[in-house]
């Protein structure tokens, strides 16, 4: 066993998703998709065929780079959140009806910019937790699971089983890089699927992974299912488990009470109401948690193409100074508040669109730190 990876059970972690490379999501890289209909990366290779190899190889090869993952070390954060899809390791995953006539629509060539990202990564010191973003069938219906409006994937045990197989897949790659510090089982399943199911599943993927990753070396993580964390007081604890980290997301512009606040009706959410949920997840779970994923973004407009107004954006009939100095302390109350936890991932590391949900440009205009050690 790697004696750097032995160092990595219960580190802090401070980090970025690195969203749209292996996984694309229209609103973050809206330049893939022009004059396309398509909505997700489903309907993207389906809708190109064989010229989506020829973009996406290119977006891969272009969007994320070593210089990227110099420029987060550099930071001083220590760790990347990379999320892939079930279609990485080939042609051999379940068909959906959203594929149409095309049995295996997915560009294959992602796995090899993982392994690039692995030697980045190990060269400058990173962590890097594996996340399965997009499973077969859609645990969620949203466009970053991979078929937006389907949610499936806990219908069919062909699904889970595939999803199963990645993963352990997964844990047999990249067990050796003393980058690996944890895979996540599956983003953000939905909030109906049964709690029972996903227990049983994560329980499965736990063993899955620990056939090549022990405890010691690599954690497992699993999403909260946008439930309770009560739901899993107790579930996957000591002895029987260990090094098991549970993952919830938290943002402030996908409901309604959301959408409505101010300015400061955002910071006081962050240092109030999510103050005191880290009190209460850090009693039930012990410091065992981290927050996947969270943003600056307060405007639903700019993160979701499809949906509904009305919108009141906290931000509108503020000069820029005003502007700046508001995403600072929204920024700050959530870092503190988050801080309480074992780590963090901002989402994410870039976007084509808004600097509200890109870390670089965030920490460009001076909005988030530009050191985090």
């Amino acid at each position: 066993m790697n004696t750097t990876s032995t160092q990595h059970f219960g580190k802090k972690l401070r980090g970025v998703n690195l969203g749209s490379w292996l996984v694309i999501e229209k609103w973050m890289v809206p330049s893939l998709f022009e004059g396309l209909q398509a909505t997700d990366e489903t309907s993207y290779c389906v809708e190109l065929g064989d010229k989506a190899e020829q973009t996406l190889t290119r977006h891969w090869q272009t969007f994320i780079t070593r210089d990227d993952f110099a420029w987060i070390a550099a930071r001083g954060l220590n760790a990347v959140r990379i999320p892939v899809g079930h279609w990485l390791f080939g042609p051999d995953y379940p068909y959906h009806p959203a594929y149409g006539d095309i049995r295996y629509p997915f560009v294959q060539g992602g796995l090899v910019i993982l392994d690039n990202a692995f030697a980045w990564a190990e060269a400058l010191g990173l962590a890097i937790v594996l996340d399965l973003h997009a499973a077969p069938g859609c645990q969620n219906g949203f466009d970053n699971g991979g078929i937006k409006d389907v949610c499936e994937w806990h219908t069919q045990a062909a699904y889970i089983d595939h999803s199963l197989s990645v993963l352990e897949r997964l844990a047999e790659r990249y067990h050796h890089s003393p980058a690996l510090h944890g895979i996540e089982v599956l983003n953000e399943p939905r909030w109906d699927i049964p709690t029972d199911l996903l227990k049983q599943y994560t329980t499965d993927a736990y063993q899955r992974i620990r056939k090549y990753c022990p405890a010691e070396a690599v954690a497992v993580v699993f999403h909260d299912g946008f439930r309770s964390y009560s739901e899993y007081s107790g579930f996957m604890d000591e002895p029987a488990f260990s090094n098991v980290i549970f993952d919830i997301h938290r943002y402030q512009c996908f409901v309604r009470e959301d959408i409505d606040l101010d300015v400061q009706g955002h910071i006081e959410k962050s240092v109030v109401e999510w103050n005191n949920e880290a009190d209460a997840i850090n009693r039930d779970r012990g410091v065992r948690t981290i927050v996947g994923e969270w943003s600056l973004g307060i405007d639903l407009r700019v993160v979701s193409l499809w949906a509904n107004g009305p919108f009141n954006h906290a931000l509108e009939g503020l000069d820029d100074f005003q502007t700046d100095v508001a995403y600072r302390a929204h920024a700050s109350a959530q870092l503190i508040t988050f801080e309480k936890y074992l780590g963090w991932f901002f989402w994410s590391y870039k976007t084509e669109t808004t600097p509200a949900w890109c870390f670089r440009e965030g920490v460009t205009r001076g909005w988030l730190p530009d050191k985090f050690a």
